[in-house]
């Protein structure tokens, strides 16, 4: 897997508890290009986080970090000239190509990578339109969304006033609109459920998760490493993940939040139970996300 050096190039606060920061590499040269919705992972100290790129360009990467939690406490206190590591940029959130409108809605921090599809619509002058809910004084770039975006962009300042500008973006909307949310699960789940509720097909709805869902210990069940001829239980509580790496079997991970894909693992028998936010439908009989997936099955037969 490709690593990147990074180098703190700017650290600023831009509202009370979000602070934008500003990477380069540290030879100057232009970094990996990124469709807007991209993501990295950055190794915060001890652990390994994922956060979403604001901008498309190549000479900088930048990010907005919410301070919670450990990793996000260790990005608050880099300053110009500290060094990091991070994966290379992925994407499983890109505006749609061919989407004759792009409604976007963010809710929070979750404005990160639907600021990076602002930022691009305005460049290609393509057709968007955006519902952010935030806490007072908490709207980060609501400004920079004011400027470009001017009455196409509607501010809520909680769920419940959302609710009936979300009823009316549902409804008003040309055929051929691409419908792009980011938040916390609870405001992701409003918007999917009234937009399957008001005739939108899944194709045209494209979601990307802050943080992982909260997730139940779920049941034990066993992991049957095929080349290995081995068997490995995984207790409830106790994620896929921690098991194999507890039997000595190393698996590639990142985020451990069911985002990054680093520790995809292919699936021969058995079903899994799917809780990431990285597989395509695709590819969710014949691969596992181990950090946050389980078993439906006793028996989850892994080819590892």
């Amino acid at each position: 897997m490709t690593r990147l050096d990074l180098v703190v190039r700017r650290s600023t606060e831009i509202v009370p508890g979000i602070r934008e920061i500003e990477f380069r590499a540290p030879d100057g040269r232009p970094l990996p290009p990124h469709p807007p919705g991209s993501h990295l992972v950055l190794d915060c100290g001890p652990v390994g986080n994922a956060y979403s790129l604001t901008n498309t360009g190549f000479d900088t990467y930048s990010i907005a970090v919410l301070r919670r939690g450990e990793g996000s406490a260790y990005l608050h206190g880099l300053r110009p000239g500290d060094r990091v590591a991070a994966s290379t940029p992925r994407c499983e959130f890109a505006p749609v190509s061919t989407a004759r409108k792009h409604l976007l809605i963010a809710g929070g921090i979750g404005i990160t990578p639907v600021l990076a599809h602002v930022r691009d619509a305005e460049r290609w002058h393509r057709d968007v339109e955006l519902l952010y809910v935030h806490r007072p004084g908490a709207g980060a770039f609501a400004d920079e969304l004011a400027a470009r975006l001017g009455p196409r962009l509607r501010r809520f300042p909680d769920r419940n006033a959302f609710g009936a500008g979300l009823a009316a973006a549902l409804r008003d909307q040309p055929l051929g609109t691409h419908l792009y949310v980011c938040g916390p699960g609870g405001l992701l789940d409003r918007v999917l459920r009234d937009a399957a509720a008001a005739g939108w097909l899944p194709p045209r709805l494209h979601l990307e998760r802050f943080v992982a869902a909260e997730l139940d210990p779920g049941r034990e069940f066993v992991a049957r490493l095929a080349r290995s001829d081995r068997d490995v239980v995984v207790p409830s509580g106790t994620s896929l993940l921690d098991a194999l790496r507890g039997a000595g079997v190393d698996v590639p991970n990142l985020c451990r939040r069911g985002i990054c894909g680093e520790c995809r693992v292919p699936v021969l028998a058995g079903s899994p139970l799917h809780r990431d936010e990285y597989l395509a439908d695709d590819e969710r009989r014949s691969a596992v996300m181990c950090c946050v997936s389980r078993a439906e099955t006793d028996t989850l037969e892994l080819d590892l």
